[in-house]
Formats: C-alpha cells, structure tokens, sequence
C-alpha cells in the first residue's frame, strides 16, 4: 500500500462508490473518525486513512483529522476526503 503525503492528496481521485459494503463496517468507520476527531483537536495527534482511490489502488495518509462531516473528513489546509472513499481509520 503506498503511502501519500498529506499535500499530494488534491492531486488524487477518490472512489465515488461506498468501499465498504457492511453496515457495521460503516458505523464502525464513523465511530473511529470521530475518535479520530478527538485525537486530533485534543492530542494533536495524527491517525492513518487509508483509502481507496478511483482507479481502485489502495493508499494511506498520515494527517491529523480537523473535522468529520457526514460526506467529508477535512485535515489540514482545506483538504478534505470522502467519507466513502476511507476504508480504514488506524490510531
């Protein structure tokens, strides 16, 4: 799985369909990304996305999540992911 660095990630496609396809993989993802949250606003400490991205190639990010919307998780400079692109948030 290669690894991007945060400031390349504008320059990628994300998957436009859900990747993950259980219902408790989904609420387990959402659960993560607001723990993510609070690592982040609170620790100041970075998580690992991994995500998968249109041409289907799986990849990670170390970033420190902002913010987790209901479609987008914003990191830092007004980068954002989509939530359905991510399949894996690692603390």
């Amino acid at each position: 799985m290669k690894r991007v660095e945060i400031n390349k990630l504008k320059e990628l496609l994300f998957a436009k369909d859900e990747v993950l396809v259980d219902v408790k993989k989904v609420l387990s993802r959402k659960f993560h990304l607001k723990r993510a949250l609070l690592l982040g606003n609170l620790y100041k400490r970075k998580v690992t996305l991994k995500f998968k991205t249109i041409e289907g190639s799986l990849r990670r990010v170390e970033a420190t999540v902002w913010a987790v919307g209901d479609k987008f998780v914003s990191l830092k400079a007004g980068i954002t992911i989509p939530i359905k692109s991510i399949v894996s948030v690692e603390y």
